[in-house]
């Protein structure tokens, strides 16, 4: 096995076995031709790179039925629109603006550059969210993002002042080619801004539902700084998030046009401390994931056996490996109730358990509620006062629950 950016040699960390498509949600006739790979993640000790060995072909992932849609999620409304503007402050100085998103999804952050009369662009792969997000008034293309892609954009609108994501990057096999369209698209002064799961808040959460099928990467300030320092950009600023259960806001520009900020120095100094470049980290990882395993599996058994209710809270593409990883399936968690209608009625990838709308949920609460969007837990809590009240009881697979 060679490392997608560096081509040097490395050797997987473990495996979580068998994986389906994380967002590939399904129906009983097509239970037995559902596609499934081996998820082995990585890591290279020469650029710092984690990632999964293997990846599905992007168009069984991304496609005109992808059930992920932003705008689900009030709490991500309000900081895409913080995220947009925070880059209109800090970035943005000329009047001809032009931003362009990666993966722009249902247009819930370039909306807000819509709205401020920006001219703007979105490059999303799934035909339907980019419908949805026309409907908001952002335009919006039907491609993955790439050099080519990037050429094309540069012909038709000019060069970028902005190129812009949000839980896309580590989406991206091919980082070279994002880099090198990164550096045709964006004006010599432009900044590339993007934000995706942290790895240092992985380890130490031990958070493995972060690793799926789209998550080809999880990124850290070191590799980030290797992957794109061969084409000639700098790291300038970083900004850790609260958003999936930890990301990193990474800032980068052309070497030399921008100054380089305080916190860069500071976190990389933090993840050599964490030892996020040296190989035992992972290993120790690898400890720790069976170990969160073995507890996930105590829990759920212990409240099977005292004839306790269990229901699943929010059918996300991590629960996918959760549920997958641990082996569990109908026989241990009744339902998942989901609020996204394209999941409901269907059944969970590879083991099956049914995904009912939030309704099954409010009106017959069970005993305990398996939170696979854990991520969001300050929000959900508060959101279901009424079922803690009835002795409800959330459980999730992160520790000190």
């Amino acid at each position: 096995m060679k490392c997608r950016i560096c081509k040097h040699a490395i050797s997987p960390l473990m495996t979580f076995g068998t994986m389906p498509i994380a967002n590939g949600f399904l129906m009983p006739e097509q239970f037995k031709n559902e596609y499934f790979f081996e998820l082995m993640p990585a890591f290279c000790d020469k650029c710092f790179s984690f990632q999964i060995k293997d990846q599905p072909d992007p168009g069984l992932m991304f496609h005109d039925q992808y059930a992920f849609f932003s705008r689900t999620s009030a709490h991500m409304q309000l900081h895409f629109k913080a995220y947009a503007e925070w880059v209109y402050d800090n970035h943005l100085s000329d009047k001809d603006l032009f931003v362009v998103e990666i993966g722009s999804n249902d247009g819930i952050m370039l909306e807000n550059f819509s709205k401020r009369g920006i001219r703007h662009l979105g490059v999303e792969p799934s035909a339907n969210v980019a419908a949805e997000a026309r409907k908001y008034g952002v335009n919006s293309i039907v491609r993955f993002f790439g050099s080519d892609t990037a050429s094309d954009i540069t012909k038709e609108y000019g060069k970028a002042d902005a190129l812009i994501a949000a839980n896309v990057m580590c989406h991206i096999p091919d980082l070279n080619d994002i880099a090198k369209g990164a550096d045709i698209l964006l004006k010599q002064d432009g900044v590339l801004v993007f934000e995706d799961p942290y790895l240092g808040a992985m380890i130490e959460k031990t958070s493995y539902d972060q690793i799926y099928d789209e998550h080809v990467f999880i990124f850290s300030a070191l590799s980030v700084a290797n992957i794109f320092g061969s084409y000639d950009f700098e790291l300038i600023d970083l900004l850790p998030q609260e958003t999936h259960g930890g990301s990193m806001r990474y800032v980068l520009a052309r070497k030399g046009e921008r100054k380089v900020l305080p916190s860069v120095a500071k976190i990389v100094a933090a993840e050599k401390a964490a030892g996020l470049h040296l190989p035992e980290t992972y290993e120790k990882f690898h400890e720790a994931c069976e170990a969160s395993k073995k507890r996930l599996m105590r829990l759920l058994v212990e409240e099977k056996e005292a004839g306790r209710r269990v229901v699943g809270y929010g059918a996300t593409s991590k629960s996918t490996t959760i549920l997958n990883y641990c082996g569990i399936g109908p026989n241990l968690i009744e339902f998942i109730s989901d609020t996204t209608p394209i999941k409901q009625g269907k059944y969970s990838p590879g083991m099956h358990i049914p995904v009912k709308p939030y309704a099954a949920f409010a009106e017959n609460y069970p005993d305990t509620a398996l939170l696979f969007a854990w991520n969001h837990k300050a929000e959900i809590v508060e959101k279901e006062k009424a079922f803690t009240a009835r002795g409800g009881k959330w459980l999730t697979h992160i520790g000190g629950d």
